[in-house]
């Protein structure tokens, strides 16, 4: 598991405190996958509602706060295939 991995796990069950209803997927192509549901942030590759797909700078500006997830989806820097509803749902709990 990568540095980015590790510390995005962490950051992201701070945030989200197991307070999810939906599952999602982060791809962060050459650096791993992250499973977020009611269980909280774990690495994984299961199925999931939403998968979304960000390179590594572009993850962390995210789950940082630099950088909003619909702007990200909108310039083309994050894709998003599957339940947009639950995209938008973890888009509000991120911000």
């Amino acid at each position: 598991m990568s540095d980015l991995i590790s510390a995005a796990i962490n950051t992201l069950n701070a945030k989200l405190g197991g307070d999810f209803d939906g599952s999602a997927k982060f791809v962060i192509p050459e650096e791993g996958t992250i499973m977020l549901d009611a269980a909280g942030a774990r690495a994984g590759d299961d199925d999931a509602d939403v998968t979304m797909t960000a390179d590594a700078d572009t993850f962390r500006d995210i789950i940082e706060g630099e950088l909003n997830p619909t702007t990200a989806f909108m310039s083309g820097r994050l894709t998003i295939d599957g339940d947009m509803g639950t995209a938008m749902k973890l888009a509000s709990a991120l911000a």
